[in-house]
């Protein structure tokens, strides 16, 4: 089905309460500010908990994850640990080849990490033509990607609650 999605408080259902880890890319300071400003008042609005950890650029985004995996903070029962994440950054294309580089490798390393773990993810690194497009995307509050990417985060850790619940 093609157009622009509904939110759906269903989506959300049994996430109540998550712990979020919240990875958002600075280099475009009034994108980043938008998408997290959406972000947060979905998570908000879930009663979630949030760590939000900067990092310079979107190629950064997945070492930032890889590193949280490391220090044990997604593993079964870890203290303080996370349910989940959310991805925050724009690429935006310039004269050269780089947004291809970084938009590929972003997108694939995080989401090769969270597969990897089993982690709930949202993505919302937007990839942009313009500073325009990506604002249009950004602004809206809980009608933004940002937003839309924490729906999504939350989502997943409905899910995996309900599959854990199921097995015991």
């Amino acid at each position: 089905m093609a157009g622009k999605a509904e939110k759906s408080v269903d989506a959300v259902q049994g996430a109540a309460g998550a712990r979020i880890l919240v990875i958002e890319a600075r280099f475009y300071k009034t994108i980043a500010d938008e998408l997290a400003a959406g972000t947060m008042a979905e998570l908000d609005a879930a009663a979630a908990t949030v760590e939000r950890i900067a990092v310079p650029g979107c190629l950064e985004i997945p070492l930032a994850l890889a590193q949280v995996v490391k220090a044990g903070r997604f593993a079964a029962g870890a203290r303080a640990g996370f349910d989940g994440c959310v991805a925050l950054g724009c690429v935006i294309r310039g004269e050269t080849t780089h947004y291809d580089t970084v938009c590929a490798n972003a997108n694939h390393w995080l989401m090769e990490i969270a597969v990897r773990h089993g982690i709930a993810l949202g993505n919302a690194i937007l990839t942009v033509e313009n500073e325009g497009q990506a604002l249009a995307r950004a602004r809206g509050g809980r009608n933004s990607k940002g937003a839309e990417a924490a729906r999504a985060c939350l989502a997943l850790v409905g899910n995996a609650r309900r599959l854990a619940e199921a097995r015991t």
